[in-house]
């Protein structure tokens, strides 16, 4: 079972518009066990849409069309479809119920331009659009769905979700497909690859395993596929518990989990609260804390400490360790983060220092090197991480890092 995914507009073609819609609706489908092997990208042009229609029905079991059914001239997809098919358009009582009802709620008039959006191939099945005016259409050549949607990507997501994935799943019969995302930090992804290879080689035949790697953060996409779902989870639960037990300290979530969010619920499920010095991360690691909704019921304040005089006058870092030791040391990483416990009343404090480069390293802090610290009232944690040359790779990389040290202490009980 495969499909095919057509997005047309001119838009698109000239980079004013990023296709969105087929990421979405490739996504999507492979949930469904449908393997998505082609997207393509057409102008609004009755010739090319024609052409692409004939060589994508004859090459997939379901072809997926974005984009042409507005209400102006120019949108001429409705109509290519109608002459494709071999069919009229004509009105549709439930579509123009649609249509009223959503411009009614827009507080405009009704136009002829918008009577003629509930017009549409009597050929077709009907894919109601219950957030905009333009219907879906589904369509049948042989043994391919055809199946056209409008572009803008709330009104397509919409009617694919409430009725164009049900009515997929009665055409065709896919197999149960499972996906399981385990996100690990600190650990580069050649090195991860190396700790993990006899367990990737002994994987179980139906398991594939992908590695996707964003700053600070690999994930392993384990996908499998089959008839029997309880079976498929099990094993899919079994592999998961061999990594716990491989890497548990690279691990910090699974599927759509994020450190920041990860490191929140800790924070709360503890009753603490938080503040945050940061010199080589310019307030990264603030600027995550904050991007979760409630993240005031822990996270209190932030000082960038960028110059040793902040560090000094802000956070109480004493001026000889500066001397003596320089500014990306453990001694000054470690004073950081109990300055700004201190300073903001808050339970943990976090403090980063670094040469984020790519000037500025030296024989013996080469660009990439980072101290993190953690405070608590109890004690203090730091660590030293090299990352590489790139400026803004070692401030997410450093970040992620930062937060995955203090999340590792937090479920241990050190703070």
């Amino acid at each position: 079972m495969n499909a095919q995914i057509i997005t047309i507009g001119e838009e698109l073609l000239i980079g004013q518009t990023i296709d969105t819609n087929s990421a979405w609706i490739a996504e999507e489908l492979n949930l469904l066990g449908i393997k998505v092997t082609k997207i393509t990208s057409i102008s609004d042009k009755k010739e090319q849409i024609i052409e692409t229609l004939d060589i994508n029905s004859n090459e997939a079991n379901l072809v997926i069309i974005t984009g042409g059914l507005g209400p102006t001239n120019d949108d001429i997809t409705k109509h290519t479809l109608a002459e494709y098919f071999d069919s009229e358009l004509v009105l549709n009582e439930e579509v123009l119920e649609d249509v009223k009802r959503i411009i009614g709620a827009r507080g405009a008039n009704m136009l002829e331009l918008n009577i003629n959006q509930a017009m549409v191939p009597d050929k077709c099945k009907v894919l109601r659009n219950p957030k905009g005016t333009a219907a879906g259409m589904w369509f049948e050549k042989g043994d391919c769905v055809i199946i056209s949607l409008p572009g803008v990507p709330f009104e397509m997501k919409a009617i694919l979700t409430q009725v164009g994935f049900p009515q997929i799943r009665q055409k065709f019969k896919t197999p149960f497909i499972l996906h399981k995302s385990v996100h690990t930090t600190g650990i580069p992804e050649s090195q991860l690859a190396d700790i993990l290879k006899d367990w990737e080689a002994n994987l179980p035949e139906k398991v594939n395993l992908a590695y996707l790697p964003s700053p600070g953060d690999i994930k392993l996409r384990l996908d499998i596929s089959g008839e029997n779902e309880v079976e498929l989870h099990e094993i899919l639960d079994a592999e998961i518990e061999k990594l716990q037990h491989l890497i548990p300290d690279a691990i910090f979530g699974y599927d759509n989990d994020t450190i920041e969010a990860v490191v929140g619920k800790l924070l709360l499920i503890n009753g603490l609260t938080i503040s945050t010095a940061e010199s080589c991360t310019g307030g990264r690691i603030a600027n995550i804390l904050t991007s979760i909704s409630g993240s005031s019921r822990y996270y209190k304040g932030s000082v960038v400490a960028y110059s040793n005089e902040v560090k000094q006058e802000q956070l109480d870092v004493n001026a000889s360790d500066l001397e003596k030791y320089g500014a990306v040391s453990e001694q000054v990483a470690r004073q950081m983060a109990e300055g700004v416990l201190k300073k903001l009343k808050t339970d943990i404090g976090i403090a980063t220092t670094g040469v984020a480069g790519p000037t500025g390293g030296s024989e013996d802090k080469p660009v990439g090197t980072i101290w993190i610290a953690v405070a608590s009232k109890k004690q203090t944690f730091a660590i030293k991480k090299v990352f590489g040359n790139s400026r803004l790779r070692n401030i997410q990389n450093s970040s992620s890092f930062a937060l995955n040290f203090l999340r590792k202490l937090l479920t241990e009980n050190q703070l």
